[in-house]
């Protein structure tokens, strides 16, 4: 249409891209006047041994379509956001908090002597470095551990994790959905489990009245997915490999699915979660939020 601009996002799992794949479907981002594309991520590295120091692991996990210059938004979790934009040889910085609000979920196999969190002392748990399942599962875990007990492996993205733990290479394994309705369908244990905010990161060319259009329909969407998220499950279920577990929409807890309007990264929580970022040396200590936050929107989209 006449006027209608332009942005490209890195495509991340369904769960986290959700209210944008519905928005599009629903026609909220043509009635906004945007056009988004989906550019797919790069293929990561394949993971040849388990890797146990997250600074052998680059925060974008390898060849990066957003560094590269052919996406101009990316989402992903909180920490990893703001390492990323500390890393950004772009200049990708935070512009907002995104729609999903995502859980990961510490699971072991049906046959495991692992029960409650204190029982993964010194166990491996399958994780991504510098994503949501490295985060989550240290912080769901420190509060039963001591930190020398607390022992995070990089195995890769979330069919990897799985496939460690379900193959014995892991004792446990951190996942988001459908990952978890999968783990549970298959009779594994859930340890621990919690949920978390995640962020945009975007390039300069993103300008704010393009970003607020692009918004206004991820909010609409968001509303939609609220409403009854159960006809877009076959996001959700097309993740998972057929061989791996069959999934259908009644297997979900719709529970899970939590999805809020796009809001501004406030000053506040950056500085919580960099001071616990920085107890785990998870990023250096030479930098702050207006080196790495540039809200694009100035309050939560309401539609």
């Amino acid at each position: 249409m006449p006027g209608t601009k332009k942005i490209t996002t890195e495509a991340s799992p369904n769960i986290f891209s959700l209210p944008y794949l519905v928005a599009r479907d629903e026609g909220y981002f043509e009635a906004e006047g945007v056009e988004v594309e989906f550019v797919p991520s790069k293929e990561k590295p394949p993971t040849i041994r388990p890797i146990e120091d997250p600074q052998e692991i680059s925060s974008f996990g390898g060849p990066s379509a957003f560094e590269e210059g052919e996406s101009s938004l990316y989402r992903a979790c909180e920490w990893g956001q703001v390492r990323r934009s500390h890393d950004s040889q772009r200049g990708g910085r935070v512009v907002a908090k995104r729609a999903a609000v995502a859980s990961q979920a510490i699971i072991v196999r049906p046959d495991s002597p692992v029960v409650h969190p204190q029982d993964l002392a010194n166990r491996s748990v399958a994780v991504n470095f510098h994503h949501g399942s490295h985060y989550v599962a240290i912080q769901s875990l420190e509060g039963f551990l001591e930190p020398h007990e607390i022992k995070v492996v990089h195995f890769g993205g979330p069919r990897e994790r799985f496939e460690a733990v379900r193959d014995g290479r892991a004792d446990a394994a951190a996942v988001m959905e459908p990952w978890i309705t999968a783990a549970l369908k298959l009779g594994y244990k859930i340890i621990t489990e919690a949920y978390y905010v995640g962020l945009e990161i975007a390039s300069e060319d993103v300008d704010p009245e393009s970003f607020a259009a692009l918004n206004r329909a991820v909010a609409r969407a968001v509303k939609k997915i609220n409403e009854d998220p159960r006809p877009y499950l076959h996001y959700l279920i097309s993740n998972v490999p057929s061989e791996i577990v069959e999934l259908t929409p009644e297997d979900f807890d719709l529970s899970r699915l939590r999805y809020v309007a796009p809001a501004p990264y406030p000053r506040e929580q950056f500085e919580r979660s960099l001071r616990w970022m920085r107890r785990w040396n998870l990023i250096p200590d030479d930098t702050g939020y207006e080196a790495l936050v540039d809200n694009r929107i100035a309050s939560p989209v309401t539609v």
